[in-house]
């Protein structure tokens, strides 16, 4: 790999950049905030969160329509808008020309690839993959380098992590989905066709999930609260790049979708 123009910027005194505010980016924006950092939020409104378990003094949170406003003095960008492609090539390029150059641009993407988001950029050594999970409980956090990233961004990264309370993870290949998102998706779609079936509902799903693995919460309920459109989202991502059935996907769409039920966020869920 060529050399590298990046240097570590100073984090001391500049914002991270959240772009999107939907419950993505407000959680992650919460959860930088609860650390002590400031952030620059491109959103109207803000929820709270409870900074004492990490014992840090919160941080300040700027509420913005402007990514220009957003990104100018970042020392770090994550782009969380819907998971679209078009959209973040879109966002990225404009962040790639808004940012200072020691800035770290980083996507959100839980299931597509910083590598495919490179057409409108130029600075592709300081652009990767930093992927947070839901809820802000789970502190798994995952990075992966568009292939042109420059090496020394990723102990930084990770180390910057793992002082907000994060537990960082670092993905070494180029991998649609990431670590955990592989496999997590895999249960989700498992989980869509027997309902699609006929063959359970969602409480039994979840009642049986909940039960076998010890966890609070089962995987219906956990799509509901990220939204039944961002599952489906995600899920023609892994139709188009790793060639997995439509079944489920195609059911979802019908069935909740269409009628406007996302979950949480809007009408009903799997859960009803």
């Amino acid at each position: 790999m060529p050399s590298s123009p990046w240097v570590k910027p100073n984090t001391s005194n500049r914002p991270i950049a959240v772009i999107g505010g939907g419950i993505m980016g407000r959680r992650i924006s919460m959860m930088w905030v609860a650390a002590g950092y400031s952030v620059i939020l491109c959103e109207k409104s803000i929820e709270s969160y409870d900074a004492s378990k990490l014992g840090t003094k919160p941080g300040e949170i700027k509420l913005t329509a402007s990514l220009e406003e957003a990104a100018s003095n970042a020392w770090m960008v994550i782009e969380a808008v819907p998971e679209k492609l078009d959209m973040k090539i879109d966002i990225l390029g404009q962040l790639d020309k808004t940012a200072p150059l020691d800035c770290i641009v980083t996507t959100n993407s839980s299931s597509l690839r910083s590598s495919q988001m490179l057409e409108k950029t130029t600075h592709n050594f300081r652009i990767c993959n930093s992927h947070y999970y839901m809820p802000p409980e789970q502190t798994y956090y995952e990075v992966m380098s568009c292939g042109y990233t420059d090496p020394a961004i990723f102990p930084f990264l990770m180390d910057k992590a793992a002082t907000a309370g994060f537990q960082p993870a670092h993905a070494k290949k180029d991998s649609t989905g990431l670590i955990f998102n592989r496999i997590w998706a895999a249960i989700k779609r498992e989980c869509l066709l027997v309902m699609a079936d006929g063959v359970s509902d969602g409480r039994t799903i979840d009642d049986m999930f909940k039960s076998w693995f010890k966890a609070d919460k089962g995987p219906c309920q956990m799509m509901d609260t990220v939204g039944l459109d961002t599952v489906y989202n995600i899920e023609v991502v892994y139709e188009q790049q790793r060639g997995v059935s439509p079944r489920a996907k195609d059911w979802l769409k019908a069935a909740y979708i269409d009628k406007g039920n996302l979950g949480a966020k809007a009408g009903e869920g799997l859960l009803g």
